[in-house]
């Protein structure tokens, strides 16, 4: 499934959500999960994230395969007794920071409070369950899957136990790449929205 900046934009701005345009690199980071597997756990890079951002005053954008799910290894093997989380829909201003992902190579690292919903029945379903969510800093980085050059990551597994994670390697360098010069230009401190597909008309 393929989307357009123009689709991106509508739906951010129809939640009321910021939409940044002044200047370039100004990053729209923006998540689609993928709305028609439901609560299923697919274990799959099913869903996508995009950059959207102006560059020399034109818009330029970007659509990579990624989960926004956590993996059926950590859906079956919870590490804490609250559930594994998965986060919930909705815009992070300033969540995100250029840091080291457990201290092994640079990502988008959680540091501010997210929400997340917790699943901790392991039924082989995602509980989305707005009555049970915490609020708070639990480690949701963005970060990549498979390390080799070239590759690309088919099975979420341990990749992810609430993470969104892009799944092909050189995907990943671009995304971080663009995410520098932003720092550069804006400071590091990044935008995350998590959108669905079903929002996106």
């Amino acid at each position: 499934m393929s989307y357009t900046r123009e689709q991106i934009e509508t739906a951010v701005k129809s939640k009321g959500y910021a939409w940044f345009e002044n200047g370039d690199y100004n990053l729209n980071i923006v998540g689609i999960r993928n709305s028609a597997t439901g609560t299923e756990v697919t274990n799959k890079f099913d869903d996508k994230i995009t950059l959207s951002f102006k560059c020399d005053g034109q818009w330029e954008f970007y659509i990579y395969d990624c989960t926004t799910d956590p993996g059926r290894y950590w859906v079956e093997n919870i590490m804490r007794k609250e559930g594994v989380a998965v986060l919930k829909e909705g815009q992070y201003r300033g969540s995100h920071i250029i840091r080291l992902h457990q201290g092994r190579y640079e990502a988008l690292g959680q540091d501010r409070n997210v929400t997340v919903y917790r699943d901790n029945n392991k039924d082989g379903k995602y509980d989305l369950d707005p009555n049970n969510t915490q609020t708070g800093l639990f480690g949701i980085n963005i970060h990549r899957a498979t390390k080799w050059g070239g590759k690309k990551s088919s099975q979420v597994d341990k990749w992810s136990a609430g993470c969104q994670v892009i799944a092909a390697n050189d995907d990943w360098h671009e995304f971080m790449d663009i995410c520098r010069v932003a720092k550069d230009k804006w400071g590091n401190r990044f935008t995350y929205t998590l959108i669905e597909s079903k929002d996106i008309v």
